[in-house]
């Protein structure tokens, strides 16, 4: 079949009915993050950040999760649901953050300094969260390092993220590692402030993972999540968004009546987009892809990400 507009939107219909009935036949639910593209989000039955979805995925009345995001997700979504069958649509679809710190380095760190907590970032392995105390997101950090008794935090793997903490929570010691998300490094500064000369009334949001320069040119430094939160309540029009591109459907759809803007052409997660419709019915139908985490490891990665939990929201 030839290529046209009116070929693809047919297909991509197609395809949604296919989903549809996949979920309606397998008792399945679809979670997506915030950055996935724009149909991934439109069929999704829950749309969030990190945080939104490890709670989302430990209130869910299904059999099958399949979880539109990266691994070290949908890994969370099986340690805190291990009665379900969860499935990431694309098996490559990893996190380069993520794999910047292994268990085995986070071991040798701890024993370098044993008067520390250790906070993991949830963009992290299975393992890595195992050997962590408690887990956290850019939505909870500050919260999280805040709660805990020790002085001294290790916090892993994100340095800016890290940085970004112990700029708000002065009275602890952060060790941070060199981690970096790839798509959020890619801000430079002088990006941001060509891009507040072209919208001089935009209020400047930015993901804390951005580097500590970009960070101090914005307005409101917050996870996606508070993004979506701030804009709605902002009497702003105008908003710079200083996160993965994935973030403006929502948030055009949200607030139609506000502008927003990309600083950077580069702010693409390659691996949020290799999920697609049709990975979605092809993971379904033939229920592949599993994440299942090894209960050894299950058992003590899902204490570090109760206690986050449990911290953000009591219980």
């Amino acid at each position: 079949m030839p290529y046209s507009e009116e070929n693809d939107k047919k297909y991509r219909q197609e395809l949604e009915k296919e989903i549809a009935r996949l979920k309606k036949e397998k008792n399945a639910i679809i979670l997506a993050h915030n950055y996935q593209r724009e149909e991934i989000q439109d069929i999704a039955d829950i749309v969030g950040d990190s945080l939104q979805l490890a709670r989302a995925a430990t209130k869910v009345d299904a059999d099958i999760i399949e979880f539109c995001g990266v691994r070290f997700m949908a890994e969370s979504a099986s340690i805190l649901n291990p009665d379900k069958k969860v499935l990431l649509p694309v098996k490559e679809a990893g996190c380069p953050l993520a794999d910047m710190i292994s268990p085995e380095k986070l071991k040798a760190l701890k024993a370098q300094h044993p008067d520390a907590a250790c906070v993991c970032y949830v963009n992290s392995s299975a393992e890595v969260k195992a050997e962590s105390d408690v887990a956290c997101t850019s939505s909870n950090a500050i919260e999280v390092v805040r709660s805990l008794p020790n002085k001294r935090i290790i916090f892993v793997p994100d340095e800016n993220l890290a940085k970004y903490v112990q700029s708000q929570v002065p009275e602890k010691e952060i060790i941070m590692w060199k981690g970096f998300c790839p798509t959020h490094i890619r801000l430079s500064e002088e990006e941001v402030i060509q891009a507040k000369k072209e919208h001089p009334k935009a209020l400047f949001l930015a993901h804390p993972e951005c580097k500590p320069e970009v960070l101090k040119l914005a307005d409101q430094v917050c996870s996606t999540g508070g993004m979506f939160k701030y804009a709605r309540a902002s009497k702003a029009k105008e908003f710079i968004i200083g996160t993965e591109s994935g973030m403006l459907y929502r948030l055009k759809k949200e607030n139609p009546d506000k502008n927003f803007y990309l600083p950077s052409e580069h702010l693409v997660c390659a691996n949020m987009k290799l999920t697609t419709l049709g990975w979605i019915a092809h993971s379904l139908e033939l229920e592949v892809n599993e994440i299942r985490v090894p209960e050894e490891i299950r058992v003590k990665a899902k204490k570090s990400l109760d206690r986050m939990l449990e911290i953000t929201y009591g219980k």
